[in-house]
């Protein structure tokens, strides 16, 4: 579904990102993970059109879709959220998710229905009448989830929904994850909380100084003393085995 070709992005003298390669299947949930700095929200970035790369190449379900407009690209079936949340603060939760429908329609209607679907499946069905503004954290996670899903798209590239939560909101957020690819949809995360990353991703790629240093199961990734010595630590590698 998404392939990604030694895509490479510097800012100056920075390499961001050094030819780092990436492939997500139709289906899968993919983890992306590695130290801050890592390069990993600005590969995001890049694979989604807010960055054209200086070399490489992204395709999305065998068309490429390399330094197109993100908006473009939404509309091919790819977003992304942001790690850093924006509601539209003085308008409702609902109003909030129509913003994401109306990529596909102009009826209002039919977009308040959609954005009524969307609430539904990630928690915020009894939230639609409530202002952006007046959301917790984890209420503002779940309306990024929610604005990014109702533009309908075939691959959701998340990045770090789980951070500033608490444990049992992290655990909420995993089984919404869960029944979004449940509905259909396939899943790219980058992701910090490595209990989150074992319960959910099929396969993990692991970014370090921009390049790609490991790919593979959790299990494996956790064995791999590489990717210890560069993130996880001894400690979160005993989770991602467990």
């Amino acid at each position: 579904m998404l392939e990604v070709r030694e895509v490479s992005k510097s800012f100056g003298g920075l390499k961001a990102v050094d030819r780092a390669s990436l492939d997500v299947a139709c289906g899968e949930i993919v983890g992306l993970i590695g130290p801050n700095g890592a390069g990993k929200t600005t590969l995001f970035a890049t694979i989604a059109g807010f960055h054209r790369p200086d070399a490489g190449t992204v395709s999305f379900e065998g068309k490429p879709v390399t330094g197109l407009a993100p908006h473009r690209i939404c509309a091919a079936g790819m977003v992304r959220t942001f790690q850093i949340t924006q509601p539209f603060a003085g308008i409702s939760v609902r109003e909030n998710i129509m913003v994401g429908a109306y990529l596909h329609t102009a009826d209002r209607r039919l977009a308040a229905r959609e954005a009524e679907a969307v609430a539904a499946l990630v928690g915020m069905k009894d939230q639609l009448d409530q202002r952006g503004a007046d959301l917790t954290v984890a209420g503002r996670k779940r309306l990024e989830l929610a604005r990014a899903l109702a533009t309908g798209p075939r691959l959701l590239l998340l990045d770090e929904v789980m951070a500033g939560l608490n444990p049992t909101e992290i655990v909420e957020i995993v089984g919404v994850i869960r029944n979004i690819r449940e509905a259909g949809v396939t899943i790219l995360l980058i992701e910090h909380v490595m209990q989150a990353v074992t319960s959910l991703a099929e396969r993990v790629y692991v970014l370090n100084q921009g390049r790609m240093i490991a790919e593979g199961t959790p299990a494996s990734i956790a064995d791999d003393e590489q990717v210890i010595e560069a993130y996880l630590g001894h400690g979160a590698a005993k989770v991602l085995r467990a």
